[in-house]
């Protein structure tokens, strides 16, 4: 059963897609910052067209892109966004997953693949504020259009309501990208709705879409780009977790705002303080592991080339750090995580075992992701780790009873909590996976609870903040057992904060911890730990 899908290079992300696993990749990581700076490049011209500095001064360039691409009106960075925005809609593909190859093999790099990020992230976060939006400019339905027409539609509305391109260049570039390639037809008519949507601007038009929902919350929902369950689900989340369901719409905009790049210092394999010795490189808020990359591609340190560091989100690594720090009675000698792939958590713990003479267990049920989990441990030391395994977790506790002291469950769910990071993800999941999902929980968390001796801890982790995916398991799951009692996350998660962040950070009255984008600048994980008692 599989609900996440994987990094190519296994970092931890929390996307909230694919095996049961630690939640794939940082999603919209390469967009980091390009809203400020990637219009502003001396590399396009007035126009927003790609201009490197052989082209400015008027020589023959060569280039790895293919002729078709380089015809008038097709410009290799908004080509690519097409491209990724068709493959996504088209075979369920994941845009982090489609989009740096695609720039790789096109040769587009630089500030040309930082518009083309933003221009394909940032489409497919906004969609459903353009498609209310187009729906105003359009004589017919959506769905009565062809589907390259109305991405090519899209990518136009983004250019011209979200990107500092001028709306002349916004407007001839993307029809003649439709004409490119979707026909002359349909290019008329993109030219004609583009020109339509340009007139108003864009609290105009947000004002506008909101007065045609049904209530409130629909209009918010749709003025921010969420599906109306998602809203209203999220609004629970806020309430159910003690805080004011007004911060909502916060919430709703700080999953549309792309996350910066966060960088994990593995402790004994990698400095924090070498790492930012680079003056890209900042400390983070929280995690004293965590590192904020201001620009550039993580893969050009040599810690996260060789293991050492990685990519991870500050709120993974504090999750990771928690159980790692939780109390408990006995030996402290074999840890599990019983849902690995693909190894970001495990490889901090697999780090931090080391240091404390532990060993680690990393099962993970998709054999593919298995093998991520082996490359994300290869710089923790041999003798720290027990086994990287492939197997069901929720077999786990039956097949090994109380032979564990810590065991971390980074559940399978709908990744709600991470928005940001997949920016497709929202139109994907539909209510009804709630059913599947909670089920699997359920059955994780019981084989979690089983397979911790007692006086052993257990951390419960998701990339939701749903509650029927973090309180209502948890209670359900517990409700049922006389051997488990509660642990203070909130008092454990202090304990590893930075010691000047202490005080600061709000984690809320509840015994459980709930971290949020709008409030801590995370992903919205989930944390609960218990205890198994005898």
């Amino acid at each position: 059963m599989s609900t996440r899908s994987d990094r190519p290079d296994g970092s931890d992300g929390h996307s909230g897609h694919g095996g049961h696993g630690g939640h794939g990749g940082h999603g919209g990581a390469q967009d980091r910052g390009r809203r400020r700076d990637a219009h502003h490049d001396e590399r396009r011209d007035p126009r927003g067209r790609q201009r490197g500095a052989a082209r400015a001064r008027g020589e023959q360039v060569r280039s790895n892109v293919a002729p078709s691409e380089r015809r008038k009106g097709t410009d290799p960075a908004r080509t690519a966004a097409f491209d990724v925005l068709r493959e996504v809609e088209g075979s369920d593909a994941y845009a982090n997953l489609v989009l740096p190859p695609l720039l790789r093999e096109r040769g587009i790099r630089g500030r040309d693949a930082g518009f083309a990020t933003e221009l394909a992230y940032g489409t497919l976060r906004l969609r459903g504020r353009y498609d209310a939006i187009l729906a105003r400019c359009l004589d017919r339905p959506l769905d009565r259009l062809d589907p390259p027409v109305l991405d090519a539609l899209r990518l136009g509305t983004h250019q011209l309501l979200a990107m500092r391109v001028p709306q002349h260049a916004a407007v001839s570039e993307t029809v003649g990208l439709a004409r490119a390639r979707t026909g002359a037809g349909s290019a008329q008519l993109v030219n004609a709705v583009l020109r339509r949507v340009a007139r108003t601007p864009l609290d105009d038009w947000l004002a506008q879409v909101g007065q045609d929902a049904p209530d409130p919350l629909a209009a918010l929902a749709t003025t921010q780009s969420h599906p109306v369950w998602i809203a209203r689900a999220l609004r629970d989340a806020l309430a159910g977790n003690g805080r004011d369901p007004g911060e909502l719409e916060a919430l709703l905009r700080a999953d549309n705002d792309a996350p910066r790049v966060t960088l994990v210092a593995r402790p004994g394999l990698a400095d924090p303080d070498d790492l930012a010795a680079d003056d890209r490189v900042h400390p983070a808020r929280w995690a004293p592991t965590a590192l904020l990359l201001d620009t550039g591609d993580p893969a050009a340190y040599g810690a996260v080339r060789d293991g050492r560091a990685g990519v991870q989100d500050e709120g993974s690594q504090l999750v990771a750090l928690a159980l790692a720090a939780a109390p408990l009675d006995g030996p402290d000698a074999r840890w599990l995580d019983l849902c690995a792939g693909p190894g970001g958590k495990a490889a901090l713990l697999g780090a931090l075992a080391a240091q404390r003479g532990a060993r680690l267990v990393a099962n993970e049920v998709q054999p593919h992701r298995t093998r991520l989990v082996e490359k994300a441990l290869a710089a923790v030391p041999a003798e720290a780790v027990e086994a990287v395994r492939t197997g069901d977790g929720r077999a786990v506790g039956q097949d090994e009873p109380g032979v564990y002291d810590r065991v971390l469950l980074d559940a399978p769910c709908t990744g709600l909590g991470a928005l940001r990071r997949r920016p497709e993800s929202r139109w994907r999941r539909t209510p009804a996976d709630l059913a599947t999902l909670t089920g699997l929980q359920r059955g994780l968390l019981a084989s979690a609870l089983d397979a911790v001796r007692p006086g052993g801890v257990v951390a419960y982790v998701t990339c939701s903040p749903h509650l029927a995916e973090t309180q209502v398991v948890v209670d359900d799951v517990v409700r049922r057992r006389d051997d488990v009692e509660r642990i203070d996350a909130p008092e454990v998660v202090r304990g590893v904060v930075r010691p000047e962040a202490r005080e600061a950070v709000d984690l809320g009255e509840r015994g459980d911890v709930q971290l949020w984008p709008h409030v801590h600048g995370t992903d919205a994980m989930h944390l609960t730990l218990l205890r198994r008692v005898s």
